[in-house]
């Protein structure tokens, strides 16, 4: 089945640096050096996955993927030149999966593509839900929190959560780890599929945004609760497997 990747960069070297790469993997690529030609695309194209500059000459990747977390889950990977940590920390909180700092390796954008689409598609493709719904447990459900995984939705309170794929798989992981304190570095090995490095704060800002959407007091959570030090845990005691 064609997949089709959306590339936005204002430096042409890079955008088509980007675009050889991944048209030699298989890939159809939408290529555009505007934020406005890519909203356009965004409305009328059935994509898979973004890869947005930071820094173009209209409108930032910020914005634009804004736009994109308004109507679609597929994954968003911010690529910049910047390399503050409040910038990275921005891209994710907003909905963004992966980010990667200007100049890179090609190979290793390629790389975290696939990993992004795996993640992707794993969760979004109805023969892994049918597995899924013979080897585990499909919802969990406890104190107005109800998440399921053959559904790819989540409610509390009565209300949808919209939550991204991975923002969706950090809940699901402290779910099915009940009870159980799981590490930053467990967390994202698990969930990204890459190896964890020091001082790495992909995972703090995805949960920073999984409590903004729940409502969660910042100092006394009541479902994602932090073990300083340690990493985060959904308590054991309220929870019913259905």
């Amino acid at each position: 089945m064609e997949t089709n990747i959306l590339v936005v960069d204002d430096e042409k070297e890079i955008a088509d640096l980007v675009e050889v790469y991944l048209k030699n993997e298989g890939y159809t690529i939408y290529k555009f050096n505007t934020g406005q030609s890519a909203l356009k695309c965004i409305h009328s194209t059935k994509l898979d996955l973004a890869i947005l500059d930071v820094m173009l000459p209209d409108m930032d990747g910020f914005s634009i993927c804004q736009k994109i977390r308004e109507n679609h889950y597929y994954p968003v990977i911010m690529l910049t030149a910047k390399v503050e940590h409040i910038d990275k920390i921005t891209g994710l909180t907003i909905g963004a999966d992966d980010y990667i700092t200007k100049p890179f390796n090609p190979l290793e954008m390629v790389a975290r593509v696939k990993a992004q689409l795996r993640r992707y598609n794993r969760y979004n493709s109805p023969e892994s839900s049918e597995q899924r719904a013979v080897d585990t447990v499909s919802e969990f459900d406890f104190s107005g929190l109800i998440i399921n995984r053959d559904t790819h939705k989540c409610m509390l309170f009565g209300k949808t959560l919209t939550l991204t794929p991975i923002e969706f798989s950090i809940l699901w992981y402290l779910c099915e780890n009940r009870g159980r304190v799981v590490s930053s570095e467990a967390l994202f090995e698990a969930v990204l599929g890459d190896k964890y490095l020091d001082n790495n704060n992909t995972v703090m800002a995805h949960i920073g945004r999984l409590r903004e959407k729940m409502n969660e007091p910042p100092r006394k959570p009541k479902f994602i609760k932090t073990v300083w030090g340690v990493g985060y845990q959904i308590e054991q005691d309220e929870f019913e497997k259905v």
